[in-house]
């Protein structure tokens, strides 16, 4: 039987965060992790400094190489904790199992550590907008979930020009929405503010409406579909999330995972198709958020200004000329000046910003890559891929952190090769920091 690991008082977690360099592992869920109070503590949140490490992704077969990821290290002390006991000992047991030894447990996080104000908590900035699959479940069997005060929801299956997908299994009650009802199918870019309003309203969706959203990721391959998009509808949902929001939609929530988090808590699906209820009135003017899609007169702009950037959230074969990423796009390169902000391994994949049961990757990981990247948040930032949707991903991370000034450049790639004004550069930057050409990496 191997060694217990030893159980710490709050005072001694504190002493050996303060007086020691030690590991913290957060086992809790995400959730939890990014600030819903799930067991009822007083603040929620975590520990600063704190791994996000679940502990049921202990029953994935490749989740050791988290711990190589997050640098969770042997040669140092490492401190446990999540909801009781029994599951900080489960996870020690488990890390004793692979070689690391000076293990300790914290089991007074909800009692002592969430109830003490002189103890810090960190927290998503806008953790109430990603949602947790128990939330959306509260939502719909007609019980109010935590952080939510409406009485008027509308939940989303996103897909491209799939409905397929939405027949195959979705969640009880979702209206099936198409990206293409918000984009163009000519140019890929958001739809007109007249074209918004008519599909918002189609779909029942009010300005004060809370809508939650959400895909299903189907591992699509570039070299043998046409339409890779079609399989990838949880990005696709993000890119629809960031477009309401631009309209005006007051309340858009995120499923963090997609359907991929609902699966996994073994919750119902239903393949009962659901007819929206349309309305005749969106109650705003649309554009109500102008400044969260930017064309290229602005990206221009930011191109040339000190306080802003563009940043290419392209895979690095992209972002360099060797391919240009779309079946559709022929032209290669990127737009001159950009930052290189990653993605994963093609137009289809944002492995770089997710973990890998597809929930949003621990936010001050992507914010220390964007660091070490040259992208902060005192600038006005613009992300942009190939025509929106891993731009709008990426979105989505800075505006959860609580970002100030962050936009689309909606058009992206797309539409700066299209204009045959526009400068285009291949090969690597001379200019680009060290860091940022290790990114790909």
């Amino acid at each position: 039987m191997s060694q217990m690991a030893k159980e710490l008082s709050t005072k001694e977690v504190v002493s050996k965060i303060e007086k020691e360099n030690v590991q913290l592992i957060d086992i809790r869920p995400i959730a939890a992790y990014n600030g819903w109070a799930l067991e009822g503590e007083q603040r929620g949140g975590h520990i600063p400094g704190a791994k996000s490490i679940p502990l049921q992704w202990t029953g994935y077969m490749d989740w050791v190489e988290v711990l190589e990821e997050k640098n969770i290290t042997k040669n140092l002390p490492i401190i446990i904790y999540g909801y009781s006991g029994n599951t900080a000992s489960t996870m020690a047991h488990k890390m004793r199992e692979l070689g690391y030894g000076e293990l300790f447990i914290y089991n007074s996080f909800v009692t002592e550590w969430s109830a003490d104000e002189a103890l810090s908590l960190e927290q998503l900035a806008r953790y109430q907008q990603l949602v947790y699959p128990d939330w959306v479940n509260q939502l719909i069997k007609g019980n109010t979930p935590p952080k939510y005060d409406n009485d008027d929801f509308v939940i989303c299956h996103s897909h491209y020009d799939n409905i397929e997908d939405y027949h195959r299994g979705h969640i009880p009650g979702a209206i099936p929405i198409d990206t293409n009802s918000l984009e163009s199918t000519e140019t890929w870019n958001r739809r007109s503010p007249d074209e918004l309003k008519e599909t918002l309203e189609k779909l029942g969706i009010h300005h004060d409406t809370t809508v939650v959203l959400y895909g299903r990721f189907s591992a699509p391959t570039f070299n043998e579909e046409k339409f890779p998009g079609k399989s990838a509808g949880h990005l696709g949902a993000l890119r629809c999330a960031a477009i309401m929001l631009y309209a005006g939609v007051n309340d858009v929530r995120i499923l963090n995972g997609g359907i991929t988090s609902w699966e996994t808590k073994q919750l119902p699906l239903s393949t009962e198709a659901i007819s929206p209820t349309p309305i005749n009135d969106f109650g705003a003017d649309i554009p109500g958020c102008p400044e969260i899609m930017i064309d290229p007169p602005e990206a221009k702009e930011l191109l040339a200004a000190d306080d802003g950037d563009l940043v290419s959230i392209r895979s690095w074969e992209e972002f360099i000329g060797e391919r240009s990423g779309y079946h559709y796009i022929k032209k290669k390169g990127r737009i001159p000046g950009a930052i290189f902000g990653n993605c994963g391994s093609d137009a289809y994949h944002m492995e770089n910003y997710r973990n890998f049961d597809h929930t949003m990757r621990e936010f001050q990981e992507v914010e220390q890559a964007w660091k070490e990247g040259g992208i902060i948040a005192d600038k006005h930032i613009a992300f942009y891929c190939g025509t929106g949707w891993r731009g709008s991903e990426a979105f989505w991370n800075a505006w959860l952190m609580g970002w100030p000034n962050v936009s689309v450049y909606d058009g992206g790639w797309y539409q700066w090769c299209n204009n045959p004004n526009n400068p285009v550069e291949t090969g690597i930057p001379e200019q680009a920091p060290k860091s940022q050409k290790t990114m790909a990496q």
